[in-house]
């Protein structure tokens, strides 16, 4: 493939933080399901206040229902399993018809949960979607440099997810691990300097995760 564009560059980056952001949430959403339902009302509080998204819900039966589906909430699931399939459809040419299927089949497993008396079930299959897609860019995309920057995104979304979680520290040292050379190899405009702070942060005894959030996010640019 020849040289890649600014927009194709933006659109591969986003796939991969919208894909890992609605892989994550959902797994954190489906593992929190039951627990939720037990719980006092005010549960929800703490899963919104971490993931810094705005509490607009009434209760926790109205967050448990509308977070992951509904499409006017630029936050929900369904908003951001949306933006990934927005940035998939341009990029059709480039990562292949078959990886854009699994984009597709997530959204109709997700219309399906939407409807269903145990949405567990579909969610799960998203999730296993998202895998084969995962799968297929490393299976059939052969340029590096793409894969590279989609698992850019897809590093830099997670270590950012966990560290709002405040994840133990093995976990965000593996991710941090993974995504340095993801960075280094995409051929992207990064900023060195929040690159190695990161690197650095996660070593501390004591992880400072507003700051590891702070420059993660500052990584890419431009």
């Amino acid at each position: 493939m020849g040289i890649i564009s600014v927009e194709q560059v933006d659109h591969l980056y986003w796939l991969g933080r919208y894909t890992e952001r609605v892989y994550t949430t959902l797994k954190i959403y489906s593992e929190s399901f039951d627990r939720m339902i037990d719980e006092s009302e005010d549960s929800y509080q703490k899963y919104c206040d971490s993931l810094d998204i705005p509490n607009i819900y009434e209760s926790k039966e109205d967050f448990l229902k509308r977070y992951p589906f509904d499409i006017s909430v630029p936050d929900s699931i369904i908003s951001n399993l949306n933006r990934a399939y927005d940035n998939a459809i341009v990029l059709r040419e480039t990562i292949g018809s078959e990886a854009l299927s699994y984009i597709q089949l997530s959204i109709y497993a997700m219309n399906n949960a939407s409807v269903s008396d145990a949405p567990l079930i579909d969610l799960q299959q998203i999730m296993d979607d998202l895998l084969s897609f995962w799968g297929l860019v490393d299976d059939q995309i052969d340029s590096d440099q793409i894969r590279n920057i989609i698992k850019a995104g897809k590093r830099i979304e997670r270590i950012d997810l966990y560290a709002r979680m405040e994840v133990e520290k093995l976990r965000l040292v593996r991710e941090v691990r993974r995504m340095i050379p993801r960075v280094l190899r995409s051929g992207m405009k990064y900023d060195d300097m929040s690159l190695s702070r990161v690197s650095t942060l996660i070593n501390d005894v004591n992880l400072d995760y507003e700051k590891i959030i702070t420059n993660v996010e500052k990584i890419i640019s431009y």
